[in-house]
C-alpha cells in the first residue's frame, strides 16, 4: 500500500505577514510559558497560526474549552474570509536555516493513516520511533475531532543515505515556485518553500520513497539476519500529534460508507518528511526534569530499582560527569539545588541509557502522584529548572542516530521522549495547513 498523498495545501493569502503568521510547534517550552507570552506580543492583531493551534502550556488548563472553541471559530472563520486559500495538490519542498553549517532539507507531504499505527508491536509501514502513551491523546483529541483545519508540526524520517529523494529536489530548486521566504520568530532562522505540483515528479517522489523499503534492500541495508516486518517511514517529531490525527480519524469512519473513506480529508495527514541522514540533522537526547521530587527518596528507590535487576548502582554527589553510555556502563549527570551530580549504572540491563532511566522514572511516578515530569530540549533549561527547590534536572548521553531505524525495526518502539532532532527552536513552525472536512 502506498503511504504518501498529494495534498491540497492552504496558504494564508497574498500580503499576509508571514514573520507573525508562522509560530513554533504546539509542543515546545511546555514548562515555559513566558515563550508563549512573547509570542503573543509579537502576533499582534494579525492572522497568525497561534490563533490556529493550542499551545501544550495550557493544556488541560481552567480555560481549556474556551481557547479550543476560539480556535475553531478562527478556523472557520480564516477559510470564510479568504485568509487562508486553497493550492492545487502539491508537495512543497522546505528549506530550513538557522545560522549553523547546514540547512535543514525537507518535504511537506500528505500521509495516510491507514498505513500507521502506533501501538505497540505495529507492523505498518508508518510506525513511531518512540513508544506513545495513549492517555496523551484524549486531550490533544479534544482540538483535532471537530477541527476543520489541520497545521503540521509532525516530522516524518525516511533513512536515505544515497541521499536519492529530497537532495534532488534541493539542487533543482530554482525549477519550482517559490510559495514562501521569511524569517521565523524568536530565534525560529530562515524558512524558504517552494510548489511541486501533482503529476510525473511528485510520483517519481512517491516512487523513490517506496523504494527505501524495498524488501532485499531493505534487509541489506540493515545487516538482517531476518524477515522483520519493513518500514519505510518513522516519525521522528509529532508522535503524539499523529497518533491523535490517527485516533481522529478512527472516530470519523465508523460514520462513513467504503466509497467515502477513499478520499476523507481527515484520512490523510500533513507531514513534512526529512532524511534522517540529513547533514544538518543533529539526533539530540531529550532530558527530563522532575518536579515536586525528594531527591533523597529518587535516590534510594533508584537504588533498590536497579540492584533488583542485577545492575550496580552509584552515586557521586557534587561530581559532574558528562554524560556516556557504552556496554557496561550508563551515566547520567543532574542538577538539583545543591548543584550537578553523576550517577552510573553498570551492568545495565537496558540496551540504551534513556530506557535505562526512563524505565525507573516511570516506577517511580506511578507510586509518587505529587511528583511530575516533563521532557527538555536544552542543557541549560534542565540545569535551570532543575536547580530549583523541589526539582531534579536529568541530562543524557548522546544518540548515535544511524541506530535509530534499526532500533525501530528489531527492537520495536524506542522508550517515549527517546531523541529530539535539534533544540526547541529547531522545530517545525507552522506554515502550511489543510482542510479536514469534506467538501459537499
Amino acid at each position: 500500500m502506498n503511504c504518501l498523498h498529494v495534498p491540497k495545501i492552504m496558504m494564508p493569502k497574498e500580503g499576509t505577514d508571514l514573520y507573525k503568521w508562522s509560530v513554533i510547534a504546539c509542543d515546545q517550552y511546555t514548562s515555559q510559558p513566558e515563550y508563549w507570552q512573547e509570542t503573543e506580543k509579537t502576533v499582534g492583531n494579525v492572522p497568525s497560526t497561534l490563533r490556529l493551534i493550542l499551545p501544550e502550556v495550557y493544556l488541560e488548563g481552567e480555560d481549556e474549552k474556551q481557547r479550543v472553541d476560539k480556535i475553531h471559530d478562527t478556523m472557520k472563520q480564516y477559510m470564510k474570509d479568504g485568509t487562508l486559500q486553497e493550492m492545487p495538490e502539491a508537495f512543497v519542498l522546505v528549506e530550513r536555516s538557522y545560522g549553523k553549517e547546514f540547512s535543514r532539507f525537507g518535504l511537506v507531504v500528505e500521509i495516510d493513516l491507514e498505513t500507521y499505527e502506533y501501538k505497540k508491536g505495529s507492523h505498518s509501514l508508518i510506525r513511531p520511533t518512540e513508544m506513545t502513551v495513549e492517555e496523551r491523546i484524549p486531550p490533544r483529541l479534544r482540538v483535532r475531532q471537530t477541527a476543520a483545519l489541520e497545521l503540521p508540526h509532525i516530522m516524518l524520517l525516511i533513512d536515505d543515505p544515497g541521499h536519492t529523494v529530497i537532495e534532488p529536489l534541493m539542487a533543482k530548486k530554482d525549477n519550482f515556485k517559490k510559495i514562501y521566504d521569511t524569517d521565523l520568530m524568536q530565534k525560529g532562522g530562515h524558512i524558504t518553500g517552494w510548489f511541486i505540483p501533482k503529476g510525473e515528479e511528485t510520483e517519481q517522489i512517491i516512487k523513490l520513497i517506496e523504494k527505501l523499503a524495498d524488501p532485499d534492500a531493505f534487509k541489506e541495508k540493515y545487516n538482517l539476519k531476518k524477515e522483520y516486518p519493513l518500514l519505510n517511514l518513522a516519525v521522528g517529531d509529532g508522535n503524539h500529534s499523529m497518533a491523535t490525527a490517527k485516533a481522529a480519524w478512527e472516530n470519523i469512519k465508523q460514520g462513513l460508507s467504503q466509497e467515502e473513506m477513499v478520499d476523507h480529508p481527515a484520512r490523510f495527514c500533513l507531514c513534512e518528511v526529512v532524511n534522517v541522514q540529513d547533514e544538518s540533522l543533529e539526533i539530540e537526547p531529550i532530558h527530563r526534569v522532575m518536579f515536586d521530587v525528594n531527591k533523597a527518596e529518587l535516590l534510594r528507590e533508584a537504588k533498590t530499582y536497579y540492584e533488583a535487576r542485577d545492575c550496580e548502582f552509584v552515586v557521586e554527589d557534587g561530581v559532574f560527569v558528562e554524560p556516556y553510555a557504552d556496554e557496561k556502563v550508563h551515566c547520567f549527570a543532574f542538577f538539583d539545588k545543591n548543584g550537578a551530580g553523576t550517577i552510573k549504572v553498570s551492568q545495565p540491563a537496558w540496551g540504551i541509557a534513556v530506557a535505562t532511566l526512563q524505565n525507573f522514572l516511570d516506577e517511580f511516578l506511578s507510586r509518587h502522584k505529587e511528583c511530575r515530569i516533563d521532557y527538555i530540549h536544552g542543557r541549560d533549561v534542565v540545569e535551570a529548572l532543575g536547580s530549583q527547590s523541589g526539582n531534579m534536572g536529568f541530562l543524557l548521553p548522546e544518540i548515535n542516530k544511524e541506530d535509530l531505524f534499526k532500533g525501530v525495526i528489531v527492537d520495536g518502539v524506542l522508550p517515549r521522549k527517546t531523541f529530539s532532532m535539534g533544540e526547541a527552536n529547531e522545530k517545525r513552525y507552522y506554515m502550511e495547513s489543510k482542510s479536514l472536512v469534506k467538501k459537499s
